[in-house]
């Protein structure tokens, strides 16, 4: 079985279950998951989702961008004294530098989590408004798959 199999069997189903639900109702799909699972899924009709992959990562140092995610802890960080993320989109993003992130994970500091979760939830919230926007702009499939090979990155 490949990497990506459970993901693929996963779209799959999702595209059986909404053919079956009314197209007037609101989809829920518990669980799911990384921001590209997030828009396979909306991309195949789900408009609702809860999921601790955003928290549970960023306790354990995995950050959310949408040029690739990143592992925090890992000692290419240690001297990169640039803004958490660029995009800037939470206070977390440019208050703190990934070498200072970093740091506050070596030494075990609970701080590191919630600044990693305030800035994966900022991320998310950020991810489903953009998708909403390229809805109702009519190019989000456009854009849906310009950033799922952004994101399907490690930085």
């Amino acid at each position: 079985m490949s990497v990506g199999e459970p993901a693929e069997e996963m779209y799959a189903m999702t595209e059986i279950v909404t053919a079956i639900l009314p197209e007037d109702k609101p989809r829920y799909l518990m669980g799911v998951g990384t921001p590209i699972n997030i828009l396979e899924n909306i991309a195949l009709g789900v408009d609702m989702f809860d999921c601790v992959m955003p928290t549970r990562n960023a306790r354990n140092g995995m950050l959310f961008t949408a040029h690739g995610s990143i592992n925090i802890k890992n000692l290419k960080w240690r001297d990169d004294f640039s803004a958490l993320d660029d995009m800037a989109i939470t206070w977390v993003d440019t208050d703190y530098s990934k070498a200072y992130v970093r740091h506050l994970f070596t030494v075990n500091e609970r701080l590191a989590a919630q600044i990693a979760t305030i800035h994966n939830l900022g991320f998310y919230m950020w991810l489903v408004r953009e998708a909403r926007k390229h809805i109702l702009a009519g190019d989000f499939r456009t854009w849906k798959d310009m950033m799922v090979k952004q994101m399907d990155k490690r930085l």
